[in-house]
């Protein structure tokens, strides 16, 4: 049976291939695209990557941070082994505030939107 779950493991599975691949990957894009390109793009992966995560498992917040830590310092390990690439603590640094951002935007969903969605039911249920 598909359901939400499983729509969510395999754009998780896809996506953990595509980066993956890209990590490890020459690069072909011009190194200075902008400043910090590659910090916004290890942020954005690991933003993506929990956000497909915690829908796909709904694990706990530690077990989700733990799990894509380990797959960070992983990727930087293997980057330092290619002579294409180089290790930096600064993208592990930046994949976990790509993994801190999802969980804030979570804590401001649920602290506003489904706020104002119950306020606004309220309300309608009063009239």
């Amino acid at each position: 049976m598909i359901n939400r779950r499983s729509i969510f493991k395999v754009a998780l599975a896809i996506t953990l291939m595509v980066v993956t691949y890209l990590v490890f990957s020459k690069p072909n894009y011009s190194v200075n695209t902008f400043a910090h390109f590659d910090k916004v793009g290890h942020l954005g992966s690991f933003f993506v990557l929990s956000y497909l995560t915690y829908f796909a498992f709904k694990p706990r917040w530690y077990v989700l941070a733990i799990v894509l830590t380990i797959y960070a310092i992983f990727i930087e390990m293997v980057q330092s082994q290619l002579s294409y690439r180089s290790a930096s603590l600064a993208d592990i640094i930046a994949d976990m505030v790509g993994v801190l951002l999802f969980y804030f935007t979570q804590w401001l969903y649920r602290k506003y939107f489904i706020a104002a969605q119950c306020k606004r039911r309220h309300n309608a249920g009063r009239k």
